[in-house]
């Protein structure tokens, strides 16, 4: 495969050269579209994290491209090809494709999306970067974030295009931008998370002069929107090495930013050093809840890194020397809650993170196993459906060296785990409801929709989470008696 730089970029290795033929091997696709876009006058190009990925050994089936065409050209070229064709990302020169190809034996679905060569910076008072389109591939790939991002493969050709050394540094494992780091950052803020982002998705270093530069500029992150932050910060964290990003983002000041609750948690020690590192005890919590999970889950690892944000609001130094937290699970959720809206989080998702964040500490209660069958229906109501998150969290948050002092809290919580499941087997905890619906309290007391059949669902509610299941005649009976105790007091 010829190289168009290689008097500025390192000659293709024999293992770089399989990669990217198996990336053109594996995406038929490729050479049938380029072919359709030369015909029509145009070319075409594999670009950025495609490439990338193929030489990582990590393709999937996105496929990204750029090309000399005008978004309305492109459309034009893809409709008649394309399963489907979707215009959303048409205002900043791209469009997107879905098409199904065969592979060898296998059918496969590609995601595809066609983007004009362009430019594009940030107005320094607007949030929407201004999109100029160009005409060479060269000037499109200076305008990439990273240089790691900033290879192609020129199709149906297929001519390795590598001007600014970004296989050299997927070899040493390093991010730097394709110019100054400080015109990357100018022209799109939101590439100082992304630093932190590819950081921890690909375990790679940053380059001393890109830290240098988000020290200088993270100020510069506020003009982007939330929306965007978010979506960065979603994918560093549901990636392979969350700390190494978080790390950055802390750092540097970039954090102070976006999620200023996680520089705080760096507590200044008291002279008796008698309360851990919150911030390392947080990060530790987060690694141990990923080694606990079936696949990423982001509810999950958000609860984890938000769990102890309510400790600086809480902070009490005592009498004794000892530093007390009292109710930081409560602030915390608090601090969850608006933390994650500002952010633009699903209500769902705030909800699910923040109950999780308030419930972390429930299970401190339990001891040696002394709370009865109600706290233990209790708990399961009150988890709902976060209870298999919430195991998780609560064991992901012992990080003690006190090897005894561990094992006694992991023994405790099997013990509660193991009472769960008994109870839910007996009385099917998954769905605790009274033992009569509303309907039947309305027949049974006579009564028309309204307050007092909610007061009585409670009161049954209550019961059933204190005594287990009734029998028909026993929950009717109690009705009854209440009933009659609340005419009396009414």
């Amino acid at each position: 495969m010829p190289n168009a730089n290689e008097e500025t970029s390192p000659a293709l290795s024999q293992v770089q050269q399989r990669a990217v033929s198996e990336l053109l091997r594996v995406a038929p696709v490729a050479d049938d579209l380029a072919r359709r876009f030369q015909e029509a006058g145009f070319s075409l190009a594999l670009v950025g994290g495609s490439v990338r990925d193929a030489l990582l050994g990590r393709l999937g089936n996105d496929l990204d491209f750029t090309t000399d065409a005008r978004p309305e050209d492109v459309l034009k070229i893809v409709r008649p090809w394309a399963d489907a064709v979707w215009e959303v990302g048409i205002a900043f020169g791209t469009v997107g494709a879905q098409k199904r190809a065969r592979v060898g034996d296998v059918d496969r679905c590609f995601q595809i999306e066609v983007t004009t060569h362009r430019s594009e910076a940030y107005d320094r008072s607007s949030r929407k970067p201004e999109v100029s389109y160009g005409d060479s591939i060269e000037e499109d790939l200076v305008r990439r974030d990273f240089t790691v991002n900033a290879m192609a493969v020129a199709l149906p050709e297929k001519t390795f295009i590598d001007p600014h050394g970004g296989i050299g540094d997927l070899e040493a494992g390093v991010l730097r931008t394709p110019g100054t780091p400080e015109e990357s950052f100018s022209d799109d803020p939101l590439r100082m998370m992304r630093a932190a982002r590819f950081a921890a998705q690909l375990d790679f270093d940053v380059a001393p002069e890109i830290v240098t530069a988000i020290k200088e500029m993270a100020g510069r992150i506020e003009i982007v929107s939330a929306e965007r932050v978010r979506d960065e910060l979603n994918k560093l964290i549901l990636s392979t090495h969350p700390r190494k990003g978080l790390t950055l983002l802390v750092d540097t000041g970039l954090a102070g930013h976006v999620l200023p609750e996680l520089p705080a948690l760096r507590l200044e020690s008291d002279e008796h050093h008698r309360h851990k590192d919150v911030y390392d005890h947080t990060l530790i919590v987060l690694e141990q809840a990923m080694a606990l999970e079936e696949e990423p889950d982001l509810t999950l690892r958000l609860a984890a890194l938000l769990h102890d944000i309510g400790k600086p609001r809480t902070r009490r130094f005592e009498k004794d020397g000892r530093v007390s937290f009292h109710h930081h699970e409560v602030v915390g959720a608090k601090m969850t809650k608006k933390r994650m809206t500002a952010l633009k989080y699903s209500n769902e998702l705030v909800k699910d993170v923040s109950r999780l964040v308030e419930l972390h500490l429930r299970f401190h209660g339990y001891g040696t196993g002394e709370w009865t069958d109600s706290a233990v229906r209790r708990y399961v109501r009150d988890a709902g459906p976060l209870l298999d998150r919430l195991h998780k969290l609560t064991r992901s948050d012992c990080t003690t060296r006190n090897k005894r002092k561990a094992s006694a809290l992991s023994r405790a919580y099997d013990g509660l785990e193991e009472r769960i499941a008994q109870l839910q087997e007996r009385e099917e905890l998954d769905a605790i409801r009274p033992d009569l619906d509303g309907n039947q309290i309305m027949e049974i007391l006579g009564v028309k929709p309204g307050p007092a059949v909610g007061k009585a669902y409670k009161y049954l509610l209550e019961l059933r989470l204190e005594n287990g299941p009734m029998e028909h005649d026993a929950a009717v009976a109690a009705l009854k008696e209440w009933w009659a105790e609340q005419e009396e007091q009414g």
